[in-house]
């Protein structure tokens, strides 16, 4: 049985196989980001806090791309989605975050939630061969591969990490805290 907290967030599973743990870890990490972007406009989503160009809309897009580059990419081999595939990264490294103030809320949603959807697809394929031993088709410039748990694992941090920005972006918005 999934137990959802107050604000909606599926809880990880306390007694599971490592899969359904880590998993249950990701999406929980997910849905905290969804939180912490849901109901606000683009002034919102555009609010920057101090000296920091970082925002909850470049959040959103930046984790988008991070979805697609580490599951599609790196674990299934494919060649970038759109909007990545038309984007000249050596102009700007930072177009993902740079480019978001320019969408719309909705556009930026829809963008995260996609890319988590064909994550989460791309997952279940992987777990379907391998297990979380599925070594990436895409291999480091060393030839070394990335194994799906070492993936997971990584795409946990990497939520965990732009949460934290995401509760001091959106308590400077409109003073909505939590954990």
């Amino acid at each position: 049985m999934i137990h959802v907290d107050d604000q909606g967030r599926p809880e990880p599973p306390l007694n599971a196989d490592e899969s359904a743990t880590l998993l249950g870890f990701l999406d929980y990490q997910r849905a905290t980001l969804a939180w912490k972007t849901a109901g606000l406009d683009a002034a919102g989503l555009n609010a920057t806090v101090g000296v920091s160009s970082m925002t909850l809309g470049g959040l959103l897009k930046h984790m988008a791309y991070v979805e697609d580059h580490w599951f599609s990419r790196t674990l299934r081999g494919n060649e970038p989605h759109p909007p990545w595939d038309t984007v000249d990264w050596s102009a700007d490294q930072d177009w993902d975050w740079h480019s978001a103030a320019s969408d719309t809320p909705e556009q930026l949603h829809t963008l995260w939630a996609a890319a988590v959807d064909r994550s989460r697809d791309f997952t279940a394929a992987a777990l379907a061969e391998d297990g979380l031993e599925t070594t990436a088709k895409r291999a480091q410039r060393n030839g070394e591969s990335f194994s799906l748990r070492w993936i997971v694992c990584h795409m946990i941090e990497e939520y965990a990490r732009h949460n934290g920005h995401a509760d001091l972006l959106r308590e400077s918005v409109d003073g909505e805290t939590g954990e």
